[in-house]
């Protein structure tokens, strides 16, 4: 795979091999990443940790990659650092070895923190080498890539609920194989992504033309932010407490709590899959539109459901809310052309961190009113989604 001659390097012609590879590392990405919201239960009665202190763990991580994502991709579209994906790999290796082997809570903050450093540095270069070599086809690329790190998400609850669960906290370990795996792919992608970079240095740089005013572009920057502020606060809500809710309200046991998890964030993989070839054909504004709208009253909806319909309605909203984060990120991209890893990361990063503030409120919440007051709450955020009206069109080309 790694003999790819320069002449092959068309920019036009859509390299399914790097996507599917891309794609690939970042579901053994997020698998890592996930075992540690999938373990917060066992974490909860190893540690007598209160509500509060599983927010602030989630704080740790989410933060710390927010915090480095969008510096990551600054400085890579200026000096673009083809091998630095590898990299990533080790860092979220060395946090899953802290963390099975953690003696007391600020080790397992440290853990999580190397498993957020790991994150940064992937996702804006990943995300940047999977539009290199999508051809054209922006959001096709950014779905695919952003496809295999939910299914990774919705994987790794399993494995944690199967496997981490039964056997103990030091059985994490055991993952540390997967990251040599990802770095080995890695490895390869970023071989490509050098060559690449070789053969195209004598082509103009591209343009970085804004499509709109200054002003115009950056207010809707921000209200690209506040949906993806508000989505991320939502999913995060499910991710790091919906086993806590279904257990409380339900009476069911932890591993069947794991398994409406895990539809949920299947379902979430299975909307990535549409969101982009959709906004290619159609514009991304169509699928921000369908996804942030829609999910509105299922959302509602939810914190008054039976177990039955708790379990359709996450299905629901997974599918239907995670469709929109890949084609925000193509538009974003649009609208700041030439700032590939700036907007990645800052997009990237962004959910990860506002994700962890959510995260760490809502703990506080959920230690002082209950874990099913915070779910009402919840359901509210949705609205904000009406500040789609305010996203302008951006002339097509082509």
């Amino acid at each position: 795979m790694a003999n790819v001659a320069a002449a092959d390097f068309n920019p036009h012609r859509t390299t399914f091999a790097i996507i599917a590879a891309a794609s690939f590392c970042h579901m053994l990405n997020d698998i890592m990443q996930s075992l540690l919201t999938s373990l917060y239960p066992l974490l909860k009665q190893n540690y007598a940790l209160d509500f509060m202190q599983i927010g602030l763990l989630t704080f740790a991580f989410q933060v710390t990659a927010s915090l480095l994502q969008p510096a990551v991709g600054y400085v890579t579209d200026r000096w673009p650092m083809p091998y630095s994906l590898p990299t990533a790999m080790l860092s979220t290796c060395a946090g899953l070895i802290t963390l099975a082997f953690a003696h007391s809570y600020p080790v397992l903050v440290i853990g999580a923190c190397l498993i957020g450093i790991g994150s940064a540095i992937f996702h804006p270069e990943a995300s940047r080498v999977s539009r290199l070599a999508s051809g054209g086809r922006h959001g096709m690329a950014q779905s695919f890539f952003q496809v295999g790190g939910n299914t990774g998400t919705a994987i790794g609850p399993l494995l944690a609920a199967f496997i981490v669960i039964p056997r103990g906290q030091e059985s994490l370990s055991w993952f540390s194989m997967i990251a040599l795996l990802g770095f080995a792919v890695l490895s390869w992608v970023s071989l490509w992504y050098s060559r690449h970079r070789r053969s195209n240095a004598g082509r103009a740089p591209a343009s970085r033309t804004l499509p709109f005013s200054r002003n115009k572009v950056l207010a809707t920057l921000i209200v690209l932010v506040i949906l993806t502020a508000t989505k991320n606060a939502y999913i995060a809500s499910l991710s790091s407490y919906f086993t806590f809710y279904s257990m409380d309200k339900f009476g069911i046991d932890l591993q069947h709590a794991q398994v409406l998890l895990f539809l949920f964030l299947g379902a979430s993989a299975a909307g990535v899959v549409l969101g982009g070839p959709i906004g290619d054909r159609f514009g991304s504004i169509v699928v921000i539109w369908l996804s942030i709208l829609g999910v509105i009253p299922f959302a509602l909806l939810l914190p008054y459901a039976n177990l039955f319909w708790t379990s359709v309605l996450v299905v629901v909203i997974g599918f239907v809310f995670s469709s929109a984060f890949s084609a925000i990120v193509v538009f974003a991209q649009e609208l700041a052309p030439g700032r590939v890893g700036l907007i990645a990361g800052l997009f990237f990063g962004f959910a990860f961190g506002f994700g962890g503030i959510g995260a760490a409120v809502l703990g506080v919440f959920a230690d002082r009113e209950g874990i099913e007051f915070v779910y009402k709450v919840c359901s509210y955020m949705p609205l904000l989604g009406l500040l789609t009206i305010f996203l302008p069109r951006i002339p097509r080309h082509g």
